[in-house]
């Protein structure tokens, strides 16, 4: 395998914070997470998140931040201002508001928090989605044995989290896995995990030199890529998470090629 792009200090970082998430999952009452299993809805494509019934515990919420905001002044003590003017800035409301808004993808929320606050832009969203990932993640182990596939185009079908990850398993098996919650589901091998195509002509592989156990493939039609890792020759395999981090440089070398880890919907009259 290829050395990673990423920092080995970049690296240390985001295991320790996939530690504390690990940490922070042992504090939550397992009956915090309801999930309404809708197959109908879930055929459709809507998240399981999105229909489950989450009791957030605010208090600990903010409890999160403030761990989270200790682990990164640790690794960038530049940052420690900004973590203590986002501790003061967070009361009930705005905590909720967080939360709800890190579910929904809201970048453009969290850019506008971050100018209207003169903080760096990349904190906010950062600390509110690695801080909700343990609820995703207790979301999607309650509700793994029951998710055996997805829909094309509609994203993880735990949390919503844009396809961008597969690994090989048991006989050639590609099975996609999220970075976010760390579900996981079959997928057909040669199959765009985007829009499903599986037209030999348009769905392709693009292979990297000196990669042995990684490849893109990639779709003409959608312009979607998927990194496909055969973990299998891993001696330790990683997390989803530490996975996708540590084969960031296929995410460069995809978009580079013009290529999208969402695919695009194609219009039809």
């Amino acid at each position: 395998m290829k050395k990673s792009v990423v920092s080995k200090e970049y690296q240390k970082l985001q295991k320790d914070i996939i530690q504390l998430q690990e940490q922070w999952k042992t504090s939550l009452d397992p009956d915090c997470v309801r999930p309404n299993l809708d197959k109908a809805a879930m055929e459709a494509g809507v998240p399981v998140t999105a229909l489950a019934a989450i009791d957030f515990d605010i208090s600990l919420f903010l409890q999160w931040i403030e761990d989270i905001g200790g682990l990164l002044s640790k690794y960038q003590p530049e940052i420690e201002t900004s973590m203590k003017s986002i501790k003061s800035l967070l009361d009930e409301e705005t905590a909720k508001r967080w939360i709800d808004e890190a579910f929904a993808f809201n970048y453009i929320y969290f850019a506008s928090f971050a100018e209207e606050h003169e903080l760096d832009g990349w904190i906010p969203q950062f600390v509110a989605e690695t801080v909700l990932r343990p609820y995703l993640q207790l979301t999607a182990a309650k509700v793994q044995g029951e998710i055996q596939s997805g829909v094309h185009g509609a994203g993880c079908p735990v949390c919503g989290e844009p396809v961008r990850l597969a690994q090989l398993e048991g006989e050639g098996k590609k099975v996609l896995h999220c970075p976010r919650c760390s579900a996981h589901w079959n997928d057909r091998r040669v199959a765009c995990s985007h829009c499903g195509n599986n037209d030999h002509e348009t769905v392709k592989i693009l292979t990297i030199e000196g990669e042995s156990a990684a490849q893109i493939q990639i779709c003409e039609e959608c312009k979607g890529y998927t990194k496909i890792i055969d973990t299998r020759q891993y001696i330790v395999k990683p997390t989803p998470a530490m996975l996708d981090l540590n084969t960031i440089h296929l995410d460069f070398v995809a978009q580079e090629h013009g290529y999208k880890s969402a695919g695009e919907t194609k219009q039809t009259n």
